[in-house]
């Protein structure tokens, strides 16, 4: 057996095996930071190679050890007091001199993410997002836990075997710049779990101001073990990379951009972790001949009130609708600008701007990006391969068009350029939508918005996080990833006869 020795130095233009028959070459850059004691970690999806420096590695193995220890206690926390950790929790924001502390720090937050040209419309820590934090943590207080339960009996004569709910283990989240998604991570302590996460830098010190005023002390209140929820300090996306390749995680759960994402997936599963991922989002309305006008543009203008996962992002209209449905597809768009005093912004599949009234193509608007106002075109062309790109706009909403052939072209396209997550099928045919939901590849489908997918909204139940298809659909499980579904099996056999033999 070949000896293993710890790596002391890289040097600019080594070659690392990928795969096992591609490689990848050091940089000059990270031959220059690496230290000894740091990391190599190659994604092996895409080649890219990553510097784990060891001081971001050991914050990372310490919070998951910190709750490692936390999770051997939990098998004798009853599910009284975790409801009180979630009760607790949810009184203390609600107390005003704890909120207001936390809106101090979340100004200098927002200060800092203004300055640095970072969208902030996720990161406002305003009354709406205070009151769905809570509202969450009251929906775990009642959430069912499977921990303990009987899921299923098999008699024997003599014997039965028992198949009993049980806790996981260390569930890993990585998350975008977004306070409120501290409670979401503490869901899945419903189940008797505990958690580490990392938040975006942007929201950190908001989420160290929390966890100070509200979640540690409500876990000292009601008798959790201190290390139940772990937040990692760190603002370092090596933090996550670390978080995520620690074997001692059961469950990993990545919230926020596309290629982040698909980088922190492909290193826990390179690690033999689990993982739940939604990177890109963005979802897809499709016309049909039996669609009425009044039911498209409404379901196009209630999927635009703002920018989230679930929100329009892509609309095919077949060439046979484009008289009744266009019109009302681009009202449907300046309506839901101007709810928002502002314009709207469109990309249109290149070779489709024909069918667009010629003013809008050299017609100029103001979009509101994170850096500010600008002047752009309203109309850009783009190809037919950029189709499942998510425009991530901040005021403006801003949608990509293509006319199709009919159904079965619209169909094709989204199961080859999305990210396979949201669709929506506008038709007043039941044999349409039948071949849709047949044919089409998307956790969620539906017949009309497209904002309905939300664990909380959609099944009265708080939501970890959801997950697209783009890397496979999913074992046992839906895309809404919730607390009572972070769970294992266990085998308890109960023996009648002692004189059983085989």
């Amino acid at each position: 057996m070949a000896e293993l020795q710890q790596l002391e130095k890289v040097t600019a233009g080594e070659r690392l095996l990928v795969g096992g028959d591609r490689f990848a070459t050091i940089s000059e850059e990270l031959a220059a930071a690496f230290q000894p004691g740091d990391s190599i970690l190659v994604v092996e999806s895409s080649g890219e190679v990553l510097h784990l420096p060891q001081a971001e590695r050991a914050i990372a193995d310490n919070a998951v050890q910190r709750a490692r220890n936390a999770f051997a206690q939990m098998g004798t926390i009853t599910d009284e007091r975790i409801t009180a950790f979630f009760e607790e929790f949810a009184n203390r924001l609600e107390d005003p001199a704890v909120w207001e502390r936390v809106l101090k720090v979340n100004a200098r937050d927002l200060e800092r993410a203004q300055q640095r040209g970072r969208s902030t419309t996720r990161l406002i820590a305003d009354d709406k997002l205070r009151q769905g934090m809570i509202e969450g943590l009251r929906g775990w207080c009642h959430a069912t836990s499977r921990r303990g339960t009987i899921l299923e009996t098999i008699e024997h004569e003599g014997w039965n075997v028992d198949l009993v709910g049980a806790e996981l283990g260390v569930v890993g989240f990585v998350f975008e710049g977004r306070p409120n998604v501290l409670a979401d991570a503490t869901g899945v302590l419903r189940s008797g779990n505990t958690v580490v996460f990392r938040i975006g830098s942007d929201a950190l010190q908001t989420a160290q101001c929390l966890m100070s005023e509200a979640l540690s002390p409500a876990l000292l209140a009601s008798g959790l073990p201190e290390g139940a929820v772990v937040l990692i300090e760190s603002a370092a996306h090596a933090a996550g990379w670390a978080l995520f390749s620690n074997r001692d995680v059961s469950l990993a759960v990545a919230r926020g951009s596309g290629p982040a994402v698909a980088t922190l997936g492909s290193l826990a599963r390179q690690a033999g972790v689990p993982a739940s991922l939604h990177g890109t989002g963005g979802a897809w309305i499709v016309g049909s001949k039996t669609a009425t006008p009044t039911s498209f543009a409404a379901a196009i203008e209630a999927s635009l009130d703002r920018k989230v996962c679930n929100t329009l992002n892509v609309c095919c209209i077949p060439e046979n609708c484009i008289p009744d449905l266009l019109p009302c597809f681009l009202e449907a768009l300046e309506r839901a600008g101007s709810a928002r005093d502002q314009s709207f912004k469109l990309h249109v599949v290149a070779g489709d701007e024909k069918w667009l009234p010629a003013e809008m193509l050299t017609r100029k608007i103001s979009v509101r990006r994170a850096t500010g106002d600008q002047t752009e075109s309203q109309i850009e062309a783009l190809p037919e391969a950029s189709m499942g790109h998510e425009w991530e706009w901040e005021e403006t909403p801003e949608v990509t068009l293509k006319i199709v052939s009919g159904l079965p072209h619209a169909i094709e396209l989204f199961n080859r350029h999305s990210p396979q997550f949201v669709a929506s099928l506008i038709s007043e045919e039941p044999a349409e939508h039948a071949r849709f939901f047949q044919s089409i590849n998307a956790p969620f489908v539906g017949n009309g918005f497209t904002r309905w997918v939300d664990g909380q909204y959609a099944l009265n139940q708080p939501e970890l996080g959801l997950s697209n298809w783009e890397n496979g659909r999913l074992l046992g499980r839906a895309a809404v990833l919730s607390g009572d579904s972070v769970f294992t099996v266990r085998a308890r056999v109960t023996q009648r006869d002692p004189n059983l033999r085989r």
